[in-house]
């Protein structure tokens, strides 16, 4: 049986570790995954335990879907897919459950996600299928109600639930059957030297060293880059989401999206997902997707819904949902750093190049990556491996203007 590598004593090491990653989250754990296919001798570092939900992970389950507004994005949720069943090659657990993805509301509405028009025109470049619909087809087919009568939507069939618990699970046993990585939590990074292109990463239970840093530790990410003199523009947010029992059993939702403009002071965005045997069987989650009190730094988040999310979203479901209770049952948040570059949900490039030895430095920040995590992984070990990604990773490169220096 493997000695489990998660909880040993995190000491000093004179050894000198190919890759260091910085985050034990998805993306940490997908990283160290390749690198091990490749046999570099990588050290994982989480701050906190593992499978913890204290970062842009918590809760069970996320959205895999291909609507997006750029033609970009929808290939890489296509080209994402056969990671996933590569992934799903190791676990008996069913890491994605299709049930579509449905987004609906006013075709005009510009939101974080983009709009309907604009996913449309970008499916049809790449062929990929999916169904027009008008708010009729969309109470009748979906469960919706009282919508406005001038809501349109569309379904793609491609779409579905992530068990990101099962899907950390699966990466965690790889890397802790692999004799290539090494996982330790509690383990904060406190410091950041370089000395002979080597970095010499600190924590509170020891140093390592390693030719090769991947930093991505989710909204956590300019604690570590700070160490380094520069940060990212972003803002963060405490996402309440909710869980509604079904009150008709035969009842089944889709993930979806609903974009509309707000009514007086309330949000206007709002998601969900379809109920799950291995997420609240019975019940439906709501969430929120718009920032109503911004924090200006992670470590201020409380974790605490707020409820007058939890009121907005309780108001939205009870308006424009059947076959659900709107009682709010298992109320949870997670911590979402959103970039302030325009055009730049997610950041994926290397540390700006006034950093010493920043080709050295791959790092992943901002924005909703759950349904990339296997892909990501494996672009962030080519970068950390080989200096390049084959994936083209241009649209999400920042350049160091974007970057702001200490």
């Amino acid at each position: 049986m493997p000695v489990d590598k998660g909880t040993q004593p995190a000491n000093s090491s004179q050894e000198t570790y190919d890759v260091i990653v910085i985050g034990g989250g998805p993306m940490g754990l997908a990283t160290a995954y390749y690198n091990s296919k490749r046999a570099a001798k990588t050290l994982v570092l989480e701050q906190f335990t593992y499978f913890n939900q204290q970062g842009s992970s918590a809760g069970m389950s996320r959205q895999f879907r291909i609507p997006y507004p750029d033609e970009y994005m929808v290939k890489m949720a296509e080209d994402a897919l056969p990671y996933w069943a590569e992934l799903q090659s190791h676990t008996e657990e069913q890491l994605l459950t299709t049930v579509g993805t449905l987004w609906f509301g006013d075709p005009a509405v510009q939101s974080t996600e983009g709009n309907i028009a604009a996913a449309e025109l970008a499916m049809q470049a790449l062929d990929v299928p999916y169904t027009s619909l008008t708010v009729a087809q969309i109470e009748e087919q979906y469960h919706f109600k009282d919508l406005p009568e001038n809501y349109r939507g569309l379904f793609q069939a491609d779409g579905a639930s992530i068990d990101l618990h099962a899907t950390q699970r699966t990466l965690y046993d790889c890397n802790l059957a692999s004799p290539h990585v090494t996982m330790l939590d509690q383990s904060p990074v406190i410091g950041i030297e370089q000395s002979d292109q080597l970095f010499m990463i600190t924590t509170p239970g020891g140093t390592f060293v390693g030719k090769k840093l991947v930093i991505v530790p989710g909204p956590y990410i300019n604690d570590v880059i700070n160490l380094l003199k520069f940060r990212i523009d972003a803002t963060y947010w405490n996402m309440a989401s909710t869980y509604f029992k079904k009150s008709d059993p035969s009842i089944q939702y889709p993930t979806w999206f609903v974009f509309q403009e707000p009514a007086g002071d309330s949000g206007n965005q709002f998601y969900g997902f379809p109920e799950v045997d291995w997420d609240h069987p019975g019940y439906i989650r709501v969430a929120p997707d718009f920032v109503m009190t911004p924090l200006a730094d992670p470590n201020q988040a409380s974790f605490i819904p707020n409820p007058q999310e939890i009121a907005y979203t309780v108001e939205w479901v009870q308006q424009h949902m059947s076959g659900l209770d709107p009682t709010p049952h298992y109320k949870s948040t997670c911590l979402v750093a959103l970039s302030n570059i325009p055009a730049k949900e997610m950041l994926i490039d290397f540390a700006p190049i006034y950093v010493p030895n920043h080709k050295s430095i791959a790092m992943y920040a901002t924005g909703w990556a759950a349904k990339f995590v296997p892909l990501l992984g494996q672009i962030l070990s080519e970068m950390a491996l080989d200096g390049k990604s084959s994936y083209d990773i241009s649209h999400f490169q920042t350049g160091h203007r974007y970057f702001k220096a200490m």
